[in-house]
């Protein structure tokens, strides 16, 4: 994606989709400043460690944005005691149970959200672009992870701010398989991923954001990254 001036704002999760965009953008911009959101998830400690290591890779500003309000109302698997739901590689092509497993971890206006709060220092910092790393695969069962969104995002966003800022989603049209040998191409820290719903010393390969990567390193013959992260 042609970016007009070179300054953005990457959200920044510490897995796989965040760190390719952040790379994607890397290659365009002089100035990126990352946004780390806690929101009292289950997978904090570990999605700030990683994302702290990936910031220092790519020699990037890192902030954390805390939402403890979200935590308090949030009835998702990630938030609260409930289980986390556990799928098997299988699983990913059945459309009720990614769906079901969608709507349990499900964070009320989380994507939109953390786009808002971007939106802000996009505004007081004169940046014009804000970094998502939404993709086709995910966006099958999450409404956030869709051009749709994006555009809507996109139209609010005109009549919400005094200066133009464009949300911009450099993965959107890609499936996790396509992401990892993009990322491959680029040369990220694979090591540095965290994609997993939980705080565990490696990805735990059981829930679906875990799945989703190991299959994709798995069909791009990267078994010795998956040794690595699982």
């Amino acid at each position: 994606m042609k970016m007009t001036n070179k300054n953005a704002v990457v959200l920044l999760s510490g897995g796989l989709d965040s760190l390719v965009s952040i790379a994607d953008v890397k290659k365009k911009c002089d100035n990126i400043l990352a946004l780390t959101f806690d929101y009292g998830q289950k997978a904090f400690e570990k999605e700030y460690d990683s994302s702290s290591k990936i910031a220092k890779f790519y020699n990037i500003k890192h902030e954390v944005i805390k939402l403890d309000w979200l935590n308090k109302i949030s009835g998702s698997t990630l938030n609260t005691k409930e289980e986390i739901p556990k799928l098997e590689k299988t699983d990913l092509n059945d459309i009720d149970k990614t769906k079901q497993s969608a709507r349990s971890v499900w964070v009320p206006n989380r994507n939109a959200l953390f786009v808002n709060i971007a939106a802000c220092y996009c505004e007081s910092l004169s940046y014009n672009y804000i970094v998502l790393g939404a993709n086709k695969e995910e966006g099958a069962t999450f409404k956030d992870n869709t051009q749709n969104f994006v555009d809507a995002i996109n139209l609010s966003l005109k009549n919400s701010l005094n200066t133009k800022v464009e949300l911009i989603a450099p993965l959107i049209n890609m499936t996790k398989t396509e992401i990892v040998k993009y990322g491959i191409e680029l040369g990220i820290p694979f090591e540095y991923i965290h994609s997993c719903y939980i705080s565990s010393d490696k990805n735990c390969s059981k829930c679906e954001s875990c799945i989703r990567l190991r299959r994709a390193l798995e069909q791009n013959g990267r078994h010795d990254i998956i040794k690595m992260l699982f």
